[in-house]
């Protein structure tokens, strides 16, 4: 009995991991490319009640903390000049640069992530300062798009108009999913 009892829990248990606690569908996601155009991994977008949630996948990077911006212009052509063409961070109020900037933030400010020393980094971040349908905040998917850009060092939340991020590494272009 006891046996039956354990096999009808363990088969339980993997019906509900196969089915109820797989993840869901990205509604936007946009695929990272580096300096050289090289494809590094992905950022997927899932719109909340509240805001977006952005989940991290990258690869390929240097060890250590970065900042990650919402940027204002939805493109990562220009990889070789360094992300430019992407604009400044997504920010239609006019706000200070900065999470803990007393006159901010913007809508394109995000915690910063840590590259672990094999250059691989996994993150998921919330806000509540920007949707893709433009319902909660900022609007993401509007007529220019827009994009996430990656930099070179952590933000410090304050400093205008970057925190202090320095270059741009990586640029993914922000694209609803089908």
């Amino acid at each position: 009995m006891l046996r039956r009892i354990l096999l009808s829990t363990l088969f339980l248990a993997t019906a509900m991991s196969s089915s109820a606690w797989a993840d869901p569908t990205p509604d936007a996601v946009a695929n990272m490319i580096n300096n050289a155009g090289e494809q590094i991994g992905t950022v997927e977008l899932f719109s909340g009640p509240a805001g977006t949630l952005l989940r991290l996948d990258v690869r390929d990077l240097a060890p250590g903390p970065k900042a990650i911006h919402l940027h204002a212009v939805g493109t990562c052509d220009d990889h070789d000049h360094g992300f430019t063409d992407s604009g400044g961070h997504i920010n239609p109020d006019g706000n200070e640069h900065g999470l803990l900037n007393p006159d901010g933030p913007g809508a394109g400010d995000l915690p910063n992530f840590r590259v672990d020393e094999f250059g691989y980094a996994w993150a998921e971040f919330f806000t509540s300062l920007a949707s893709l349908d433009g319902s909660v905040g900022a609007h993401i998917l509007d007529e220019d798009g827009a994009a996430i850009v990656i930099h070179e060092n952590p933000d410090d939340h304050m400093s205008q108009p970057i925190g202090g991020a320095g270059d741009r590494i990586a640029c993914g272009v922000i694209e609803a999913s089908d």
